[in-house]
């Protein structure tokens, strides 16, 4: 145990933020998304798992840590609903919330059709598959500079 860590940081997920630099990507998601499959074309290479969480923890937990980019216009982006991608659920929501809070800023979170959220995952430095139910659970958070 470490002072001051959330204990949903694991050791893995600890050493690829501090491996991530500025304007890195990291994915997270809900868990019917094709993690495993994404996750081995990603820098990572290998599936990072947060059994037992859901998409708010593990995002608070991982930017309790990591500042996100204010470089860009939409340092998250969250996965449009297929067939409605004006539509917003619950997660997306929360998930404004939470980014707003923790950054003390508002932040633009920006939207992409499914097969674009995919491509764009393929590109990240890695995947934090959650047990969190969705639906369209599924985030990129980018990483910006302390």
């Amino acid at each position: 145990m470490l002072k001051g860590l959330d204990p949903l940081l694991t050791a893995e997920l600890l050493f690829v933020l501090k491996s991530m630099g500025h304007g890195d990507d990291i994915v997270i998601c809900d868990r019917n998304h094709p993690a495993a499959t994404i996750a081995a074309q990603t820098t990572h290479g290998q599936l990072l798992t947060l059994f037992g969480a859901d998409i708010p923890s593990a995002t608070r937990a991982i930017l309790s840590l990591m500042p996100l980019d204010t470089f860009v216009e939409t340092p998250v982006l969250r996965m449009k609903v297929v067939g409605d991608p004006d539509r917003l659920v619950d997660i997306h929501h929360a998930m404004q919330r939470l980014v707003d809070e923790v950054e003390g800023r508002p932040i633009w979170i920006g939207a992409l059709e499914r097969f674009d959220f995919y491509e764009a995952a393929k590109r990240a430095f890695a995947i934090v598959q959650t047990t969190d139910t969705g639906p369209y659970g599924c985030f990129i958070l980018r990483k910006g500079v302390l």
